[in-house]
C-alpha cells in the first residue's frame, strides 16, 4: 500500500511493504529512488535527465544561427553547393537561395545527402554588443537569440540589421552604440 500527502514542506510518502509483496530491501530502496544513511532514507529523483533533447535543442540553436547567412553545402557524392541559407530542419534538408557558379536560383537538398554545411561568413557576435549595450542600460539588456535579437528597455529591439523597433532618445543612443560596434568588427 502506497499514499502520498502534499504538505507544504513537501511530499510525504507513506509506504506498506506489504505492498510489494516479498521484495528485497535493496531492491524495494531503488525501485522508490531512496538510500540510507546515518539512520535515516535519503529520497532521490529516479527520473532520468533526458540528455537527447538537450543535445538536440543545442544543435537546433546552432543551426539556425546560420539561417541568412553564406554556406557551402557538400554532399555525399562531393558535389558543393555555395549560396545563402533559406532554411534547414533537424534531418539536414536545406534550402539554399542565390547558388553561386551553377546557374540555380534555389536549391533543396535533401538531408540524407549532406554531408557537410560550412559558416562561409562570421557570425554577428550578439553577446558582445549586449555587453557593450549593457554598460550603458545595466540589466535594462537582454538578448532573445531564439528571434536573433537584443531587447533594450522591453521596447528597443536590436538586430544583426540594426534597430527595428523602438524609437526616442534611448533609441538614438542604442543606434549609435550598434554603429560604433558594427565599424569596429568590420575593421
Amino acid at each position: 500500500m502506497c499514499r502520498a500527502a502534499t504538505t507544504t514542506r513537501g511530499t510525504h510518502i507513506s509506504i506498506s511493504y506489504r505492498a510489494y509483496g516479498e521484495l528485497p530491501k535493496a531492491i524495494l530502496d531503488r525501485q522508490l529512488g531512496r538510500t540510507y544513511y546515518k539512520n535515516s532514507y535519503i529520497y532521490y529523483s529516479t527520473i532520468p535527465i533526458n540528455m537527447a533533447a538537450v543535445v538536440t535543442r543545442k544543435f537546433g540553436e546552432e543551426a539556425l544561427q546560420f539561417l541568412g547567412k553564406k554556406v557551402s553545402v557538400e554532399t555525399s557524392d562531393q558535389k558543393i553547393y555555395s549560396g545563402t541559407l533559406a532554411g534547414i530542419d533537424e534531418r539536414l534538408d536545406v534550402v539554399l537561395d542565390n547558388v553561386e557558379g551553377q546557374g540555380i536560383l534555389k536549391v533543396i537538398i535533401n538531408g540524407s545527402f549532406v554531408k557537410e554545411v560550412r559558416l562561409m561568413e562570421k557570425p554577428f557576435d550578439f553577446k558582445a554588443l549586449a555587453e557593450r549595450l549593457s554598460r550603458v542600460f545595466p540589466g535594462l539588456v537582454k538578448i532573445r537569440e531564439d528571434v536573433g535579437a537584443i531587447i533594450v528597455m522591453d521596447k528597443i529591439k536590436v538586430t544583426q540589421a540594426g534597430i527595428e523597433e523602438g524609437f526616442g532618445l534611448a533609441a538614438d543612443r542604442v543606434k549609435a552604440i550598434y554603429d560604433e560596434f558594427t565599424r569596429e568588427t568590420k575593421k
